[in-house]
């Protein structure tokens, strides 16, 4: 389930990109916006999808985190260390 989530953000994320691209190019065809200002735009919307994706992406990992927390589900480190306590036994 988490990972249809994961791939359907992704798709919205490809298919909001090739709107925004079109409707730009639309803009520009009409004379609306100038082939400089097209490319700023692109670029800055472009670099604020990046953050957002990296916001989002640190959210989900402090989100899953604490669920494991909560759980009380062993983490990689967990096992590692019980791991070592055993061996040096």
């Amino acid at each position: 389930m988490l990972k249809d989530m994961i791939y359907t953000g992704l798709g919205m994320g490809v298919v909001l990109k090739e709107k925004m691209q079109k409707e730009i190019q639309k803009l520009e065809d009409e004379g609306k916006i100038k082939k400089d200002d097209a490319s700023s735009l692109v670029e800055t919307l472009t670099n604020k999808g990046k953050e957002e994706e990296e916001r989002v992406k640190e959210l989900f990992k402090t989100s899953l985190r604490e669920v494991i927390d909560e759980l009380g589900l062993a983490t990689k480190e967990d096992i590692q260390k019980l791991k070592d306590d055993l061996s040096k036994n």
